[in-house]
C-alpha cells in the first residue's frame, strides 16, 4: 500500500501528497530504528477531533488506537482543551516539581473520588516520571522498601513498560528477581483446559510457588498483574481468579499491585478494572488516560506502605500542571457522564457483533474483550489444531478432558494483513498478543453508536479481504484450497460510515 492511497472521506491534492511523503521520508531517514507505530501506520496526523484523525495528505481515519489507550475522550475533547487553556491563561507555573498547587490539589481530589473505596479511605499518592513504566518502577521500589524483600511476581503475557525492571516483569528479559506465573485464559490455556478449571490450576500453581520451600522463589516483595492483559492479547482475568490472587497475597502479606495503566478510567466498563471482581489492591499504577492525553503517571497505595524517606523516589517532571488539569477534566467528565457504564454497554454490543467473525472465517480463532477493550485473534486457517499448543511438556494433553477449543497456530502475518486492510479503509487498529496476532480495538469512550457501526463494518471488510488474499495464495501455491469466503457488501460499509467522522 502506498501512503497516498485514497480512503473514505479524503482526497489528497498534489501538494498534500508531497508534504506527506516528504515528512515520512525524513522520519525514516532521521529517527531511531526502534520506532514502532510509524512502521505500520504510515500517516502524518495534522488535525484530530474525537475519533477522527486527518492526515497531511487529506485522508481521514477512525482512530481505534487512541494513543495506545491514552485518549479516554478521544482527540482534543472540548473539556480537555478548556482546562488546558484555563491554566495557560491564568499565569500559573507550568512546571512546579512536587510543590503544592491548586491544579495539583484539584487533580488529587478528583482522582481519590474515583478510587475503589477500600483504597481511597487510606491512600497515598506518589507522582513519579511521566510514563507508565516510571510508575511501575516506583511501585517495585515502594514494596521492596516496605517489605524488605526483593523478588517480584509477575505473569506470562504481561506488559508493564520498557525500563529495565518493568521489561523484566513483562517477560522481555531474564531477571532472577522476577518470578513468572501462568495467567489464566481460555483459548490458549497453559494447562489445556480453559474456563474455571484452568483458572483454578493457575491459582494452585501460584500457591505452590509461594509455599514450596524448594520452589526456588523466596517470598516476594509484591505481585503485579493486569486485570485485563492488553498488549498480551486482550485477556480479561477471570473475576474469581483475581479474588483468589487477592486472598493468596493477603494471607502471605505480599502487596498486590494492580497495573491499571491501560485498563483504567472506564476503559473496561467500570472506572477501574479491579472493580469487576470487587478486589481492592494494595498498590495501583496509573498513567495514560489519567493525564487527559498529556504525560502523567502516579502510584496510589495504602498508607502503611508509605515508608519512603524524603527523596527516595523523585523526578523533575512530577509537576506537569497542564497534564494535571487535563487529567482532572477527563476524570470528572468520565465520572459525571457515566462513560464507564456506556463503555460496558456499547462494548458488549460490539463484542456480540464481532463474535460471528469466528464462525464466518476459519482464520479468526477467538473474539474477546471487556468494555471498549476488544481483540480479534488471527490464526492459520490451513493448519490443524495442535494439542501441543495447549500445555507445556505434554501436560496440556493429559488434561484435555473437556470440550474447550483447540487453537490453531497464531498467524501474525495474517493479522498484519488485516491491519493494512483496515488502514486502507480508513481505520486505525493496533496488534498485540504473544505472537502479534491479535487485532486490538481501543476506541475512545465517547465513540457513538454510528461510529461503532462504521468501525465494525470496516474491520469485518478488512478481515474478508485479508482472508480472501490468504486463500488465493494457498490455492496458487497448492493447487487447491478452501471455498472462497463471501465478501460483505461494500455498500453496507459505505452506508455505515456516513457521518462516522462526526465528533
Amino acid at each position: 500500500m502506498t501512503v497516498t492511497e485514497s480512503a473514505p472521506g479524503g482526497h489528497a491534492s498534489a501538494d498534500e501528497r508531497a508534504l506527506n511523503e516528504g515528512i515520512l521520508r525524513r522520519q525514516s531517514a532521521r529517527e531511531s530504528a526502534a520506532r514502532t507505530y510509524a512502521r505500520t501506520l504510515p500517516i502524518v496526523p495534522v488535525r484530530a477531533r474525537g475519533l477522527t484523525i486527518e492526515g497531511a495528505d487529506g485522508r481521514r481515519y477512525l482512530d481505534c488506537l487512541s494513543g495506545a489507550g491514552t485518549l479516554a475522550l478521544g482527540h482534543n475533547h472540548p473539556v480537555v482543551l478548556a482546562a488546558v487553556r484555563k491554566v495557560l491563561d491564568s499565569g500559573a507555573p507550568l512546571h512546579a516539581l512536587d510543590l503544592a498547587t491548586p491544579v495539583k490539589d484539584a487533580f488529587v481530589s478528583e482522582l481519590f473520588a474515583t478510587l475503589p473505596p477500600g483504597l481511597a479511605a487510606r491512600a497515598r499518592v506518589q507522582f513519579c516520571g511521566p510514563a507508565g513504566t516510571d510508575a511501575v518502577e516506583a511501585a517495585f521500589k515502594l514494596v521492596r522498601a516496605a517489605t524488605g524483600r526483593g523478588p517480584i511476581m509477575a505473569f506470562a503475557g504481561a506488559y508493564h513498560g520498557m525500563t529495565a525492571e518493568a521489561s523484566a516483569a513483562s517477560g522481555h528479559a531474564t531477571d532472577v528477581r522476577v518470578a513468572r506465573l501462568p495467567y489464566p485464559q481460555d483459548y490458549r490455556c497453559p494447562f489445556g483446559v480453559g474456563g474455571r478449571r484452568g483458572a483454578e490450576l493457575a491459582a494452585r500453581w501460584t500457591e505452590s510457588v509461594l509455599d514450596d520451600p524448594k520452589s526456588g522463589v523466596p517470598l516476594p516483595a509484591g505481585m503485579i498483574l493486569e486485570p485485563v492483559q492488553g498488549e498480551g492479547g486482550v485477556l480479561p482475568a477471570p473475576d474469581e481468579w483475581l479474588r483468589r490472587m487477592r486472598r493468596i497475597t493477603a494471607e502471605r502479606s505480599v502487596p498486590l499491585i494492580a497495573d491499571e495503566i491501560q485498563t483504567g478510567v472506564g476503559r473496561t466498563g467500570v472506572f477501574w478494572a479491579v472493580e469487576h471482581s470487587g478486589v481492592t489492591p494494595d498498590v495501583m499504577v496509573l498513567s495514560k488516560a489519567i493525564g487527559g492525553s498529556l504525560p502523567l503517571a502516579v502510584v496510589v497505595y495504602r498508607d502503611d506502605l508509605d515508608v519512603w524517606e524524603p527523596g527516595a523516589h523523585a523526578g523533575t517532571f512530577r509537576g506537569n500542571q497542564l497534564a494535571m488539569a487535563a487529567g482532572t477534566a477527563t476524570l470528572a467528565h468520565v465520572r459525571e457522564n457515566r462513560l464507564a457504564e456506556r463503555a460496558a454497554e456499547l462494548g458488549a454490543r460490539m463484542l456480540d457483533r464481532l463474535r460471528p467473525l469466528a464462525g464466518e472465517h476459519p482464520c479468526v480463532g477467538e473474539v474477546r474483550g471487556r468494555g471498549l477493550m476488544l481483540g480479534v485473534e488471527l490464526v492459520d486457517p490451513e493448519a490443524e489444531p495442535r494439542r501441543e499448543d495447549r500445555g507445556a511438556d505434554g501436560q496440556g494433553v493429559a488434561l484435555l478432558e473437556d470440550h474447550s477449543p483447540q487453537p490453531r497456530p497464531a498467524a501474525p502475518e495474517l493479522a498484519a494483513a488485516v491491519q493494512r486492510e483496515c488502514l486502507r479503509r480508513g481505520l486505525i487498529v493496533e496488534l498485540g498478543g504473544r505472537h502479534a496476532s491479535v487485532v486490538r480495538l481501543l476506541p475512545p469512550l465517547t465513540i457513538t453508536d454510528e461510529q461503532a457501526t462504521a468501525v465494525l463494518e470496516r474491520l469485518a471488510d478488512a478481515v474478508d479481504a485479508a482472508a480472501r488474499e490468504h486463500a488465493g495464495r494457498e490455492r496458487t501455491g497448492q493447487g487447491g484450497g478452501r471455498t472462497p469466503v463471501t465478501r460483505r457488501p461494500r455498500r453496507a460499509v459505505a452506508g455505515a460510515a456516513e457521518g462516522a467522522e462526526a465528533d
